[in-house]
């Protein structure tokens, strides 16, 4: 083969000698014999050190490389094995392929940045791969795009959070940069031992340098962030606050509700059919079928209700007081995060009293959860610091949860995730 540079290019590999190139016409394959260069020759596969030859290994094998048109391109060449001082006796290092892949360099960057940019059943199609061989290929790729890059230097403010990932009580824990927001890293669990792999991969030093920690409020996160960082500043999620109350309101909205349904049980029974101009009311049921539709009416902004919402609203608080009153005191947190930071400590101690004489259980009960997190929920509007970039970061997660369904393992997962939103997406290659 006279150009010899033309197919180096077109197989995408660099520093080999390329042979000769057959192609196999009941196979369909083009398979190019090759051999590594001189100075590429017998090295450890694990450290690069040149090592004496061992043996010729297990004979021939192939790679993998990017089709050629319609044509399926593969490598062939000897595997001798090396005994390094190191690692022993191991496969010679070849410099088109990773270590334990059937695939060449490009092949494996194609698919880990096809993995990114498209679906799954896009990338088996045109790579003619399995799904599963897509989860390795990232695991792969991730872990060079790993040891070439420092994803926790200059970390100073993170967002700590869990996102389930599959049934089963089968968690993610994720850590986000505040600042270069980005995920920098993931692993399955949700419990402290979890947290504290992440703090043992950062160590003591730059532990010591992280100034500020958002969480949901978790106890589980929040002991091992005192006992690995106990000068960052701990900031609850508003998001979470707000959600309590939620949460505690639309309690208040369901004692309304049976309330209402065991009134409506007691009325008599109409026959069957429209009933009559001159048939009793029945206020139970019309006063339960009322408060059933009244959820979105309490649970959203009042900036953002609908008219009729607007109307819901005006109606539970001219028939149901202690309802109301409970969407009052949803409302009352809410605003305290909008507040300027002097306003709001006084805000939230006058919620905090209201909360507690209000006479309403939910809300009683939520007012020592935000006593407990006084000081954290007034540290986010301190420091203008929420969990919102980690909620962003979990819904891109579920997404790709979504395309990556069938990995094999949770790896693979934080691999893609990792390669999507660690601020390192793979290249195609050949371009810059």
């Amino acid at each position: 083969m006279r150009d010899v540079s033309l197919w180096r290019s077109l197989l995408g590999v660099e520093k080999t000698v390329l042979e000769r190139v057959e192609f196999d016409e009941d196979a369909e394959v083009l398979v190019a014999h090759v051999r590594p260069t001189a100075r590429q020759r017998g090295r450890c596969v694990k450290c690069r050190r040149r090592s004496p030859r061992y043996d010729a290994g297990p004979g021939r094998r192939r790679w993998r490389a990017l089709d050629l048109g319609t044509i399926r391109a593969e490598l062939e060449a000897h595997t001798p094995r090396v005994r390094c001082r190191a690692h022993g006796v191991v496969v010679a290092s070849v410099p088109w392929a990773r270590h334990d892949a059937g695939h060449t360099y490009a092949f494996d960057d194609q698919v880990a940045w096809l993995a990114t940019q498209s679906s799954k059943s896009t990338v088996t199609e045109l790579m003619r791969i399995g799904w599963r061989t897509v989860g390795s290929i990232i695991t792969r790729v991730w872990a060079d795009v790993e040891a070439s890059h420092d994803r926790f230097a200059g970390l100073r403010r993170i967002g700590i959070d869990e996102i389930s990932y599959k049934k089963g009580h089968k968690y993610l824990m994720v850590v986000v940069d505040h600042d270069a927001r980005r995920l920098v890293w993931a692993a399955p669990g949700r419990t402290s031992a979890t947290v504290g792999e992440f703090f043992d991969l950062l160590g003591p030093e730059r532990s010591a340098q992280i100034t500020h920690v958002s969480a949901d409020g978790a106890d589980f996160i929040d002991t091992i962030v005192v006992r690995r960082c106990p000068q960052a500043v701990r900031v609850a999620d508003p998001f979470h606050i707000v959600k309590w109350a939620t949460d505690a309101l639309d309690e208040v909205r369901r004692e309304a509700w049976n309330d209402a349904r065991a009134l409506a049980r007691k009325e008599p029974r109409r026959g069957p059919g429209r009933p009559g101009a001159d048939a009793p009311p029945r206020p139970g049921s019309e006063r339960a079928k009322a408060l059933k539709g009244a959820r979105y009416a309490l649970w959203k902004n009042p900036e953002n209700l609908t008219e009729n919402q607007q109307a819901k609203l005006a109606w539970v608080a001219a028939t149901d007081p202690r309802l109301h009153r409970a969407y009052l005191l949803k409302e009352g947190l809410r605003v305290v995060f909008q507040l300027p930071y002097d306003e709001a400590v006084e805000a939230l101690d006058r919620w905090i009293s209201w909360a507690r004489r209000c006479r309403i259980p939910a809300f009683v009960k939520l007012q020592k959860s935000i006593v407990k997190h006084r000081d954290r929920i007034l540290a986010a509007i301190e420091h203008d610091l929420s969990n919102g970039l980690v909620e962003s970061t979990n819904t891109k997660v579920r997404l790709i949860t979504r395309i990556a369904f069938g990995f094999h393992s949770a790896e693979a997962l934080i691999a893609l995730a990792l390669l999507n939103l660690g601020g390192h997406r793979p290249a195609l290659p050949g371009r810059n």
